[in-house]
């Protein structure tokens, strides 16, 4: 309560109510579990397709109310636009293997940080690394090939943008159900009351982060800006002479405190919200050899420098891309369950 009578009073009140957004985010994420990563790997190891069904009532939720928002106040609200690029292909598919590896998404490690579990505890500043590094090559990345954002609001109208939305998710649905029969497999129920909640729950979230921010519900970013801002505080990175942190939006934020950076604040946040999950159901996480602490590190690295290749992570690129109507948030989530299916592999083979 202090911290966030704190940021009203020191920062700004918009910031104090992201921040309370956060909170939320981080208690459901971590109350219910709630992980992008552990619901794809459920799905594919498992048959168990509730992780997904609880992902795709997220983005349902969402969509429904964040694409008539977007369509009815275009000036206000932007949406979270990526190019289909070279760079989206790559960095989507390493990173849906590298999640699975280094056990969580950007929300997922900010989460079980929270919660004091050590794997993503490491994980978490060797991601903000690799997001930084991204951000300095994205520049020379897309220069491969890309294309301009494409949004389906701005191309189809809301009542489109919304059909077409739900067909994909109810593709995608019946994709998940047919994986979780398999070979005539025996599936648990694809309905899971604590997930689905929890992805109402964080739908509704989302939502309001868009409509106090102005911008979708982002994570990789705000790694990116704070190992930006260590860089340059040890004399190491000049802004100016990069592409990605010399626009000027970019560098207003580099030179403002990280408090006012609406992505950040949401990130503590959600560090916020599962320590004080964690304060009521402490968790610990199984000790890792040097062996596999080293394939983990090096996992969440790639992480990082990945999802910014890739324009988001699970939220930025699949929550927000989809509920706001990008194609980019499409393609994202095809290759990184690609990418996936070979993480969980290796995964097995690391004994993570």
């Amino acid at each position: 309560m202090l911290a966030v009578l704190a940021l009203a009073w020191f920062v700004t009140v918009r910031q104090s109510v992201l921040f309370v957004i956060g909170i939320g985010m981080g208690g459901l994420l971590a109350g219910a579990r709630f992980g992008f990563t552990t619901g794809w790997r459920r799905l594919i190891e498992a048959r168990d397709a509730s992780g997904v069904f609880a992902q795709i009532a997220l983005l349902a939720v969402a969509a429904a109310i964040s694409i008539p928002l977007l369509a009815k106040f275009p000036g206000d609200l932007a949406a979270a636009l990526g190019p289909p690029s070279i760079s989206l292909l790559i960095g989507a598919f390493v990173f849906g293997i590298t999640m699975q590896i280094a056990d969580g998404c950007g929300s997922g490690t900010l989460y079980k940080a929270g919660l004091g579990i050590p794997l993503n505890m490491g994980v978490l500043p060797l991601f903000a690394l690799g997001s930084f590094l991204g951000s300095v090559h994205l520049h020379g990345w897309l220069s491969l090939g890309a294309i301009a954002p494409v949004s389906l609001v701005r191309d189809w109208g809301a009542g489109g943008a919304l059909a077409l939305t739900f067909a994909g998710l109810a593709v995608f649905g019946l994709a998940a159900w047919v994986w979780s029969r398999k070979g005539g497999a025996a599936a648990s129920s694809p309905w899971n009351r604590k997930l689905l909640l929890a992805g109402v729950g964080l739908a509704l979230l989302a939502v309001a982060n868009l409509v106090v921010a102005g911008q979708p519900w982002g994570v990789v970013y705000g790694f990116g800006l704070w190992a930006a801002k260590v860089a340059m505080a040890a004399g190491v990175f000049d802004p100016a002479a990069n592409a990605f942190w010399s626009q000027a939006g970019n560098l207003r934020t580099l030179d403002q405190s990280v408090f006012l950076d609406v992505t950040s604040i949401t990130n503590i946040g959600i560090m916020a919200g599962a320590l004080w999950i964690a304060a009521r159901k402490p968790s610990s996480g199984k000790p890792l050899t040097g062996r596999q602490w080293a394939a983990v590190l090096v996992a969440g690295f790639l992480l990082g420098y990945s999802s910014r290749l890739a324009f988001g992570c699970n939220v930025g690129a699949m929550v927000s891309g989809i509920s706001t109507g990008s194609l980019h948030g499409w393609i994202w989530v095809v290759l990184a369950f690609a990418g996936s299916l070979i993480g969980v592999r290796l995964r097995r083979r690391l004994g993570v």
